[in-house]
């Protein structure tokens, strides 16, 4: 395996864990935005408050490490990528800030009005983001980002790869929230709130299921490399992802809520990988492959140091913070 691989893998682990950790935030928002009126929605608000407020700046960071080691490590891509995709980046990153913006002032508004308009804010920022977001994916994996950059502001990320890339991209992080959501009302003795939330999560992973997997026949001719490679050395990931996601659905059927939080998240970790593993060995499809796109060696060697120095040094306390985050006495129980 060469260096410049090594570091591509480095950082799409990045991406795999902003899709899962930063999606549960994300898909919390879809919850939110549909759990009703001011008096109606106010237990699902709470549960959200309580589940992702200590958390939802941490997984954050993942989506710095991956901007910072595309930007280090694969340069020329990554300007080709900024200055064709310009505008769903911009849109997704102020998405990001009016959702912690106003999912903070929420919490401190004076009148029962303004705490409607900042929910609202954050429900619409969090479905947009990742809608945004999926568009770059899909403009990436359909080869609609040139080599030189500066390709077509509208067009890269207006086509059926991207719009579809949005859509599932809110779909899995609203399933993999759902699941997460109920289970945390199950865990804190919310019984008729986990029910409530179990069967709109069914609901919500079926329709996701089927979006993504009629995705795939747009793709034949919009994006013919990703297709093929998803047909074929990606096919047991995609196989995966289905088997996850279908016991998924299986496991919230029978309430298994603690192992269906797992088999939530290899779904979409599999779909994830195998988007990444369909496109390879292209960073930007069609145009240009890893190895072209890496950066002097030296850097490349700095990257391996820092991300194994991040991984002994951070990934401990973020497994720590997620751990008191599942504890009685940090999440309380239901009275």
């Amino acid at each position: 395996m060469t260096l410049e691989i090594v570091v591509a893998a480095a950082l799409f682990v990045g991406v795999i864990a902003y899709a899962v950790l930063g999606g549960a935030d994300f898909g919390s928002g879809f919850f939110d935005l549909t759990a009703g009126g001011s008096r109606r929605g106010a237990e699902v608000r709470t549960l959200i408050d309580r589940s992702i407020g200590p958390v939802w700046e941490a997984n954050h960071v993942w989506l710095i490490y991956v901007l910072v080691t595309w930007w280090t490590a694969f340069p020329t891509s990554f300007v080709a990528a900024m200055t064709t995709l310009m505008v769903p980046l911009t849109l997704a990153l102020l998405g990001i800030v009016l959702r912690g913006a106003s999912f903070a002032f929420r919490k401190y508004s004076e009148t029962l009005g303004q705490a409607r308009l900042f929910g609202a804010i954050f429900a619409t920022s969090s479905v947009l983001a990742p809608f945004f977001f999926g568009t770059v994916a899909g403009a990436l994996a359909s080869g609609r980002v040139p080599a030189e950059g500066h390709g077509d502001l509208w067009s890269s990320w207006l086509n059926p790869t991207s719009l579809f890339g949005g859509v599932i991209a809110v779909g899995t992080c609203a399933v993999l929230a759902g699941t997460f959501l109920t289970a945390d009302a199950a865990r804190t003795g919310q019984d008729r709130l986990a029910e409530q939330l179990r069967v709109r999560s069914l609901i919500v992973g079926a329709v996701s299921g089927v979006i993504v997997f009629a995705a795939l026949i747009p793709l034949t001719a919009d994006a013919p490399t990703l297709s093929e490679g998803l047909t074929g050395r990606a096919a047991p990931l995609i196989v995966l992802s289905a088997l996850g996601g279908g016991a998924t659905l299986l496991l919230l059927l029978r309430r298994r809520y603690g192992i269906a939080r797992l088999t939530a998240v290899l779904a979409v970790s599999s779909v994830v990988s195998g988007w990444g593993l369909g496109q390879y060995p292209w960073i930007l499809v069609d145009h240009m492959t890893i190895g072209e796109a890496a950066g002097a060696r030296a850097t490349l060697q700095g990257l391996v140091v820092a991300v194994g120095l991040a991984a002994v040094i951070v990934g401990p306390a973020l497994l720590y913070l997620f751990r008191l985050t599942q504890s009685k006495e940090w999440g309380g129980t239901a009275h």
